[in-house]
């Protein structure tokens, strides 16, 4: 069924890496929710595949001693949706996770191998935007960390050196701390559906839950990549919780997304939902965080 020219089986992290240096031309394959559809088409035929599906050290949520959370390369979508700290702490991933294709799928695809991908329809992207996550990498020289929004480099394309490969994802607490988040897509079907487009909002309240200390918005398929929005994020920043502060909010979107006509939708279509996804994820996440919208 699968037409591949050789399978290697990684035991840890280094010999995963050692196996890259070995076979560059390699793909990296985890739960293969992609790559292996990928083959099964065409796609990817006559490849050498590299295992890592079998490094139990890249699965698993945990607080390292800042208390940043770190999520293992190879966690599944449905483990995320049902952690303990991702619910307490960042339950906005793993509703958005829990969109992800189908049961089968989300038992075995990974959140390493949805970032990988590089594209800007993965549910999980826009969501890891706005909270400002980090990419954890390991190769033979070590450990290199970079911001999500440097990790993605193009359509498809991923910041990854050729001896390496992504171990971990971190979410800093002074991204998690006291925020409460939402995640809305919009595809033609409920399930079993790739994103139109996907808009993921969250917000820090004053102490007193009258303004909005710190919001952050980000979209899927609102360009090549998953696209953070400056100016949006700028005009909600200090104001009070009123439905003109959340149609400003709104309407700002419009001047950071760029997003395109394609046969699932066209650009005026994405562009008009995207103003309405900000505002109701705006409204969501400050009711999440005990404020009220007057």
């Amino acid at each position: 069924m699968y037409d591949m020219k050789a399978l290697y089986e990684a035991e840890s992290v280094q010999d995963a890496v050692r196996l890259r240096l070995e076979h560059p031309e390699a793909q990296i394959i985890a739960g293969g929710t992609d790559v292996l559809v990928q083959m099964r088409e065409g796609k990817r035929a006559g490849k050498e595949l590299i295992s890592i599906y079998g490094i139990d050290a890249l699965r698993g949520i945990t607080l390292d001693e800042a208390e940043n959370i770190r999520i293992g390369s190879l966690t599944s979508f449905s483990h995320i949706t049902k952690d303990t700290i991702i619910q307490k702490y960042i339950n906005v991933l793993g509703e958005a996770v829990d969109q992800v294709g189908g049961p089968q799928i989300r038992n075995a695809g990974t959140i390493g191998g949805n970032t990988c991908n590089g594209v800007t329809s993965a549910d999980s992207a826009s969501t890891l935007f706005a909270w400002d996550a980090i990419i954890e990498l390991t190769g033979k020289d070590g450990i290199r960390r970079l911001p999500i929004q440097e990790f993605y480099l193009g359509a498809g394309k991923v910041d990854i050196h050729p001896d390496e490969i992504q171990t971990a994802i971190l979410i800093p607490k002074a991204s998690y701390a006291n925020c409460f988040g939402h995640y809305i897509k919009y595809a033609m079907r409920n399930a079993m559906d790739i994103v139109t487009t996907g808009c993921s909002v969250n917000v820090v309240l004053s102490e007193d839950k009258q303004t909005i200390a710190r919001a952050r918005i980000a979209y899927g398929v609102a360009g090549p990549i998953p696209t953070r929005v400056p100016t949006a994020e700028a005009v909600a920043a200090g104001k009070p919780l009123t439905k003109e502060t959340a149609d400003a909010f709104a309407a700002a979107v419009l001047s950071d997304i760029h997003p395109r006509n394609s046969w699932r939708a066209s650009k005026d279509f994405r562009e008009h939902i995207a103003v309405e996804m900000a505002r109701r994820c705006l409204m969501e996440s400050v009711k999440l965080a005990g404020g009220v919208m007057a």
